[in-house]
């Protein structure tokens, strides 16, 4: 073992490892060093080169591996309230987004933002999720629709990352919306700045992954197709925004390409989840939007859980269907409105997170793992999502124990 190694005794560890729920071990420790977990097990294995070692007595507490949050619009301009009233005196989603609202309406304020604007006001929200427990978050472009705002919004997405002790993974996402100007032209708008702003936001080494909306008030099957052909020879990997409102296939098309995830999925069918099985595709819940909408289509849980299709949950913190900055209140949604279980919810904001973003280094806590953790003042992972605007947050490990 290396000299400068750290030690966390008196602990019970959800390492979502192994047969047992939560992969529990009682009486646990863990050793850090080099910013990864070299050790954990019962503290009575303890080695004997670690259990001469002093010792973090942890109380008692609960540590899980530190929260992902794999899908967020964190950054953005301005805010949607007076649609938020909208939606409470009737008008749809769809109605206020053909109207001009919705997506479009963000991209007007982040146009207008600068990038110190974008920046302090993103930095808020991911102190929130960091507050919680977070250690990992994705955050999206699309709301910019145009070359220099895309690139903008992830120089941002990458700044937050170098101004906070987090992980940032970034997606582009300019197939999100067609812009007021491209209106009644999307097939131009993909060809003339959807795809040549993924290739220079590539070029400047700011997307790790490439995102779209398939849905009949964004882009079809087949204009995503074409975002995502431009992502393989770009070596990028893809995720999608599938099958919210509608059924077009989106979620089996993008699993074609082995996409890391579909997201949202309510009106997901059978051969969906089929093609999501064969791809090893994540499904993504958003339960923030789901009720924030008012909708009543529920993804089809089971039908994922027949064909072993991993499910990860996240905030889709956005300023129009998902104003929710809270991973706890998500798993709660994911168990209140989903049906999940505490335990499946758990792994979908950890183990199950990772995969949607790729991730094999964090998500769990092993041997050789990223030392991202979370101390809980609980006594069961159950706790977790079980309360409700309740932070039992103890503390935060993000490479080396305080």
């Amino acid at each position: 073992m290396p000299d400068a190694i750290q030690l966390m005794t008196n602990l019970t560890a959800a390492t979502l490892i192994g047969d047992a729920p939560y992969g529990l071990i009682e009486d646990a420790a863990i050793a850090v060093a080099d910013r990864r977990i070299a050790w954990v097990g019962k503290r009575s294995d303890l080695p004997q080169d670690l259990s001469a070692r002093d010792a973090v007595d942890m109380g008692g507490r609960l540590v899980t591996p530190g929260l992902i949050d794999c899908h967020t619009h964190l950054v953005h301009g301005g805010n949607r309230a007076v649609e938020f009233e909208m939606r409470l005196n009737g008008a749809s989603y769809e109605e206020i987004a053909r109207a001009g609202g919705g997506i479009v309406s963000t991209v007007r304020a982040t146009r207008e933002a600068s990038e110190d604007t974008l920046l302090r006001e993103a930095l808020r929200r991911a102190d929130a999720l960091i507050a919680e427990g977070v250690t990992t978050l994705e955050i999206k472009s699309g709301y910019g629709l145009d070359l220099e705002t895309e690139l903008r919004m992830l120089r941002v997405a990458r700044a937050v990352m170098a101004n906070r002790p987090v992980r940032v993974k970034t997606s582009f996402l300019g197939a999100h919306a067609v812009p007021a100007e491209y209106k009644g032209r999307d097939d131009a708008y993909i060809d003339e700045v959807c795809i040549p702003a993924l290739r220079a936001a590539h070029a400047e080494g700011l997307v790790d992954a490439v995102d779209g909306f398939c849905e009949g008030i964004a882009f079809s099957p087949a204009q995503i197709a074409r975002v995502f052909d431009m992502a393989q020879e770009l070596g990028l990997p893809v995720k999608l925004h599938a099958e919210q409102l509608s059924n077009l296939g989106g979620a089996a098309m993008a699993a074609g390409y082995g996409a890391l995830s579909a997201d949202h999925i309510e009106y997901l069918d059978e051969a969906g989840v089929a093609a999501m099985a064969k791809a090893g595709t994540v499904a993504v819940l958003l339960p923030g939007a789901f009720y924030t909408l008012h909708e009543t289509r529920m993804p089809p849980v089971q039908a994922l859980r027949d064909r072993q299709v991993p499910i990860a949950l996240a905030t889709d913190a956005n300023p129009g269907s998902s104003p929710l900055t809270s991973l706890l209140l998500t798993m709660n949604m994911g168990c209140t409105l989903f049906r999940l279980t505490p335990e499946e919810a758990l792994r979908g904001v950890t183990a199950n997170a990772a995969r949607a973003l790729g991730l094999s280094d964090v998500g769990t806590i092993a041997q050789a793992q990223r030392a991202e953790l979370a101390v809980w003042d609980i006594e069961h992972p159950a706790e977790l999502s079980y309360r409700i605007g309740f932070n039992p947050l103890h503390s935060r490990i993000f490479g080396e124990i305080a």
